[in-house]
């Protein structure tokens, strides 16, 4: 397999640009094609067959590129796909789960919140990854209806939303979570609207950094880290007139992404 090859990158809508932008800033040479779905955004309600399915036509579709790695930028698809991509497809696969083992090492209430979606709080895997804490730290889990939504839709400083955050977030805060962990990479983008919310005693923890090291280290051992100038291919599936808004607002300059079906 050739280091030059590109790799992919994927989520339910524009929550792994997050993961992208890390990705980016620590392998500047890697080419990058970014698949945002958000025609079927928030894959949380949506369930996990059709998960499946999703994931595997986009991984079709990287693999006829051909890529050299995939990162699965979404909580929700790697909890629900990530076992049957690896088995279906012999390229490294990098998936993502909630920060709770960081949280659990940082708090000091030995309370930890978790704000998801449904679709990740309902896994196998997170059933797994949260029982492995069983008696160490008490985990509070939050599923958050309507804040993918919300960020898709480029409505982050309305009202609604900041009402939203105070419900699924005061239960955790007064249960005595001092550290809150965003399960879902469309999250990032509202962390000042959730600092607000918590104050300066919660601790806000997320997975970005952890993926994109993740994916250096595959690279290395693989001997497949690319020694050209890399650059940056943006697909969506959702409309063009409004993702292109979209994806330029959050990854920080304009971008035309091409259409992904």
């Amino acid at each position: 397999m050739s280091s030059t090859l590109p790799i992919g990158v994927f989520d339910s809508g524009i929550g792994g640009l997050s993961i992208l932008k890390k990705i980016h800033q620590q392998l500047p040479r890697e080419f990058l094609l970014y698949i945002a779905d958000s025609a079927h955004a928030p894959y949380g309600p949506k369930g996990e067959a059709f998960i499946i399915e999703r994931s595997r036509h986009i991984l079709e579709f990287f693999n006829n590129q051909p890529v050299k790695a995939v990162v699965v930028a979404c909580n929700t698809a790697t909890a629900a796909a990530v076992v049957t991509l690896r088995n279906e497809y012999s390229l490294p696969i990098i998936g993502m789960e909630p920060a709770i083992k960081p949280a659990a090492i940082r708090t000091q209430s030995g309370v930890v919140g978790v704000l998801a979606t449904e679709g990740t709080l309902a896994s196998d895997k997170f059933v797994d990854l949260k029982s492995r804490f069983d008696g160490k730290v008490e985990i509070i889990t939050q599923p958050c209806p309507g804040l993918v939504e919300h960020i898709e839709s480029l409505q982050m400083d309305l009202p609604a939303i900041r009402k939203l955050l105070l419900k699924y977030i005061k239960p955790l805060v007064d249960k005595g979570a001092d550290s809150l962990v965003l399960g879902c990479t469309h999250y990032s983008y509202i962390k000042d609207q959730i600092g607000e919310v918590l104050g300066d005693t919660v601790a806000i923890i997320d997975t970005e950094d952890a993926v994109s090291k993740r994916l250096a280290n595959v690279l290395k051992e693989e001997r497949l880290l690319s020694d050209v100038e890399g650059n940056i291919k943006f697909y969506s599936s959702g409309v063009p007139e409004h993702q292109n808004k979209l994806i330029s607002r959050y990854w920080g300059s304009n971008v035309k992404a091409d259409v992904f079906e």
